[in-house]
Protein backbone atom coordinates (compact mmCIF):
# COMPACT_ATOMS: atom_id res chain seq x y z
CA UNK A 1 0.00 0.00 0.00
CA UNK A 2 0.87 3.38 -0.68
CA UNK A 3 0.89 5.92 1.56
CA UNK A 4 1.33 9.83 0.81
CA UNK A 5 2.37 11.93 3.59
CA UNK A 6 0.33 15.53 3.22
CA UNK A 7 2.26 18.52 4.44
CA UNK A 8 -0.06 21.17 6.76
CA UNK A 9 1.25 24.79 7.18
CA UNK A 10 0.23 26.55 10.07
CA UNK A 11 0.91 30.48 10.09
CA UNK A 12 0.50 33.31 12.38
CA UNK A 13 -2.00 35.78 10.07
CA UNK A 14 0.17 35.29 6.73
CA UNK A 15 -1.43 32.15 5.10
CA UNK A 16 -2.85 34.45 2.96
CA UNK A 17 0.39 35.53 1.75
CA UNK A 18 1.97 32.07 2.01
CA UNK A 19 -0.50 30.48 -0.46
CA UNK A 20 0.05 33.63 -3.16
CA UNK A 21 4.08 32.73 -3.03
CA UNK A 22 3.51 28.84 -3.72
CA UNK A 23 1.07 29.50 -6.29
CA UNK A 24 3.89 32.20 -8.24
CA UNK A 25 7.04 29.97 -6.92
CA UNK A 26 5.24 26.71 -8.42
CA UNK A 27 2.38 27.86 -10.56
CA UNK A 28 -0.26 25.76 -9.29
CA UNK A 29 -3.58 26.45 -8.17
CA UNK A 30 -5.35 27.05 -4.68
CA UNK A 31 -7.99 24.15 -4.49
CA UNK A 32 -9.93 25.94 -2.30
CA UNK A 33 -9.89 28.65 0.84
CA UNK A 34 -12.24 28.84 3.60
CA UNK A 35 -12.12 31.64 5.84
CA UNK A 36 -12.95 31.82 9.76
CA UNK A 37 -15.71 34.47 9.18
CA UNK A 38 -17.44 31.85 6.44
CA UNK A 39 -17.62 29.13 9.03
CA UNK A 40 -19.90 28.08 12.20
CA UNK A 41 -17.26 27.86 14.19
CA UNK A 42 -17.05 30.41 16.78
CA UNK A 43 -14.15 32.81 16.24
CA UNK A 44 -13.24 36.35 17.00
CA UNK A 45 -13.79 39.20 14.37
CA UNK A 46 -10.68 40.01 14.07
CA UNK A 47 -9.91 36.85 12.16
CA UNK A 48 -12.85 36.34 10.28
CA UNK A 49 -10.69 36.82 6.62
CA UNK A 50 -7.92 34.55 8.39
CA UNK A 51 -7.62 31.18 6.70
CA UNK A 52 -9.33 28.20 8.70
CA UNK A 53 -8.40 25.66 5.60
CA UNK A 54 -6.91 25.83 2.56
CA UNK A 55 -5.20 23.55 -0.10
CA UNK A 56 -3.15 23.95 -2.99
CA UNK A 57 -2.13 21.67 -5.76
CA UNK A 58 0.64 21.23 -8.57
CA UNK A 59 0.99 18.08 -10.25
CA UNK A 60 1.94 15.67 -7.57
CA UNK A 61 2.92 18.59 -5.17
CA UNK A 62 0.18 18.92 -2.59
CA UNK A 63 -0.37 20.61 0.42
CA UNK A 64 -2.80 22.37 3.17
CA UNK A 65 -2.55 25.26 5.47
CA UNK A 66 -4.56 27.34 7.83
CA UNK A 67 -4.04 30.55 9.95
CA UNK A 68 -3.70 29.50 13.89
CA UNK A 69 -6.52 30.92 16.06
CA UNK A 70 -5.32 33.92 18.86
CA UNK A 71 -3.30 32.63 21.40
CA UNK A 72 -1.91 29.51 19.59
CA UNK A 73 0.77 30.97 17.60
CA UNK A 74 3.26 28.12 15.98
CA UNK A 75 6.84 28.58 16.38
CA UNK A 76 8.75 28.89 13.04
CA UNK A 77 11.61 26.49 13.27
CA UNK A 78 13.87 24.34 11.37
CA UNK A 79 12.52 20.88 11.98
CA UNK A 80 10.55 20.55 8.75
CA UNK A 81 12.21 19.80 6.14
CA UNK A 82 9.94 19.13 2.64
CA UNK A 83 11.56 17.22 -0.20
CA UNK A 84 10.68 17.72 -3.76
CA UNK A 85 11.82 15.32 -6.70
CA UNK A 86 12.17 17.21 -9.81
CA UNK A 87 11.79 15.89 -13.09
CA UNK A 88 14.86 17.77 -15.22
CA UNK A 89 17.76 20.27 -14.51
CA UNK A 90 15.37 23.55 -15.96
CA UNK A 91 12.82 22.81 -12.88
CA UNK A 92 15.12 22.40 -10.22
CA UNK A 93 16.93 25.65 -11.94
CA UNK A 94 13.66 27.39 -12.08
CA UNK A 95 12.14 26.38 -7.98
CA UNK A 96 15.83 27.27 -6.80
CA UNK A 97 15.79 30.75 -8.64
CA UNK A 98 12.35 31.09 -7.57
CA UNK A 99 12.73 30.28 -3.43
CA UNK A 100 15.80 32.43 -3.63
CA UNK A 101 14.17 35.57 -4.23
CA UNK A 102 12.53 36.30 -1.27
CA UNK A 103 13.79 33.29 0.74
CA UNK A 104 17.88 32.18 2.77
CA UNK A 105 19.88 29.60 0.62
CA UNK A 106 20.95 26.79 3.83
CA UNK A 107 22.69 24.94 0.53
CA UNK A 108 24.02 26.37 -3.01
CA UNK A 109 22.42 24.29 -5.78
CA UNK A 110 25.20 22.07 -6.43
CA UNK A 111 26.13 18.52 -8.16
CA UNK A 112 25.99 16.17 -5.29
CA UNK A 113 27.80 12.62 -4.92
CA UNK A 114 24.71 10.92 -5.18
CA UNK A 115 24.27 11.83 -8.73
CA UNK A 116 22.08 14.53 -8.09
CA UNK A 117 21.68 18.18 -7.96
CA UNK A 118 20.53 19.38 -5.06
CA UNK A 119 19.88 22.73 -3.19
CA UNK A 120 18.26 23.31 0.52
CA UNK A 121 16.31 26.92 0.68
CA UNK A 122 14.52 28.43 3.72
CA UNK A 123 11.89 30.40 2.41
CA UNK A 124 10.48 33.45 3.39
CA UNK A 125 7.56 31.73 5.91
CA UNK A 126 10.51 29.41 7.59
CA UNK A 127 9.52 26.65 5.54
CA UNK A 128 12.66 24.46 4.25
CA UNK A 129 12.82 22.67 1.08
CA UNK A 130 15.21 20.27 -0.52
CA UNK A 131 14.94 20.17 -4.00
CA UNK A 132 16.30 17.20 -5.94
CA UNK A 133 16.60 16.53 -9.12
CA UNK A 134 18.39 12.73 -9.87
CA UNK A 135 20.43 12.99 -13.17
CA UNK A 136 19.72 10.26 -16.16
Amino acid sequence: MKHQATPYFSFDGMARDALEYYKEVFEGEVLGIQTFGETDFPSPPEISDHIMHAQFKKGELFFMMSDSFPGQAPNVGNHISLVLELESEEEIHTYYKRLTEKGTVVMELQDTFWGAIYAKVRDPFGINWDLNYTKK
